[in-house]
């Protein structure tokens, strides 16, 4: 999935984790952060339907949320861990 999104010209980073959906279990939900110039250009609808166009609509993420960083370890791997954790806040 971040590699669909990386596609897009707008897309810096990006990460996705699975949260849970009542009609299917669970769903995709990516963070993404934007290049410089593209914040306030792209929307989170815009994302989304970029990556129905490439993959099935189901593994298509169901929500974007933008950030300005992405948490990451000394060596540079994004930490999903954290992303979860902050994923729990907003379902």
């Amino acid at each position: 999935m971040e590699e669909i999104l990386f596609e897009h010209p707008a897309v810096q980073e990006a990460a996705v984790v699975g949260i849970p959906d009542e009609t299917s279990g669970e769903a995709v939900k990516a963070f993404v952060v934007l290049k410089k110039g593209s914040e306030g250009k792209v929307t989170a609808e815009e994302l989304s339907n970029f990556c129905k166009q490439r993959i099935a609509s189901f593994k298509a993420p169901k929500i974007v949320q933008f950030k300005t960083e992405l948490p990451k370890t000394a060596v540079g791997k994004v930490l999903r861990r954290e992303l979860r954790k902050e994923r729990q806040e907003y379902v």
